[in-house]
């Protein structure tokens, strides 16, 4: 572990941020409150702690270093970090808990944002903090209480609750489709496959599944999310393999099709997990009561 006098204050990052915008001692102190030679002095202590100089003068005109530029990035991540944490934090009352939620982000944005309306009515007292970026041992080193994933049965060190299977269906904009319906599966990749990085079989395995191959199954644009894949079909880019759920608002509007009537049940399903020795912590209890709540209402997918 890095020795704790080795690391600078804020204030001392403070000053040589606002030096550099600056490129005045005098005119960062006053905008910091503070005496020119407190900011020198701030910055003398950082460039003695750093061994680098950060500042050279030239025609009685300061100008940041090499070294200086590069701290300079890092120093404005750690002051914008520590900015919006203090935000971040007065945004709640004293008895208000925060809930920390991670979910893949177009089933976050499709399925589970929806059914989170009315949440803050009947929970005043536990903020919703959703994160789409997922790490898989996020419920184990505590950067999440719960997650949603997609998978094969629970992780390890979790209660996992299978919620609801998928379907894979293909999808394209009306207007992308030929005017002879298609009389054979593989004749889809006449229209380009686009394809999902988290699903790079897929394709393959919806042709398999009827008995057919192409070898155009694992070629075309590749995008990281379903949602990307979703607009890329939307757009007439090509045709998309998708969860049916996931698009039943462009199905229903017309705005995506089905241009060929296979559905392919996958062999992974969707859950909710938390770690074991959090079962009973009432924050996680009542988000899990309100998710079942909501699995059972009818307008979910089976």
């Amino acid at each position: 572990m890095l020795n704790k006098r080795y690391l600078p204050s804020i204030t001392a990052l403070q000053c040589f941020e606002a030096v550099t915008r600056h490129l005045s001692f005098t005119r960062a102190a006053e905008e910091l409150h503070l005496t020119q030679s407190a900011v020198s002095k701030q910055v003398a202590q950082l460039e003695e702690l750093l061994q680098h100089l950060l500042f050279r003068r030239v025609r009685r005109r300061l100008q940041l270093t090499p070294a200086g530029e590069l701290y300079l990035g890092e120093v404005r991540k750690i002051l914008t970090q520590v900015e919006m944490s203090t935000h971040y934090l007065r945004s709640y009352g004293g008895d208000t808990e925060v809930l920390r939620v991670s979910t893949p982000p177009t089933f976050g944005a499709r399925w589970l944002v929806p059914r989170l309306k009315g949440w803050r009515l009947r929970h005043p007292k536990i903020h919703l903090d959703l994160c789409s970026e997922q790490e898989a041992d996020d419920l184990q080193q505590g950067r999440s209480d719960l997650a949603f994933y997609f998978g094969q049965g629970s992780r390890p060190g979790t209660e996992s609750l299978r919620l609801f299977d998928e379907e894979l269906v293909p999808v394209c904009a009306p207007g992308s489709l030929p005017e002879q319906p298609f009389t054979d599966p593989t004749q889809l990749a006449e229209l380009v496959l686009l394809q999902n990085a988290s699903r790079p079989q897929a394709w393959h395995d919806w042709f398999d599944s009827q008995g057919y191959h192409t070898e155009h199954s694992y070629h075309g644009p590749r995008f990281e999310t379903f949602y990307m894949c979703i607009r890329a079909a939307q757009v007439g880019c090509g045709v998309a393999l998708l969860p049916r759920f996931l698009v039943e608002e462009e199905l229903a509007d017309g705005k995506l099709v089905i241009p060929w009537p296979h559905a392919m049940p996958s062999t992974s399903a969707y859950y909710l997990a938390y770690p074991e020795h959090s079962a009973e912590v009432p924050k996680v209890r009542l988000f899990v009561e309100w998710m079942l709540e909501q699995i059972d209402s009818p307008d979910i997918p089976a």
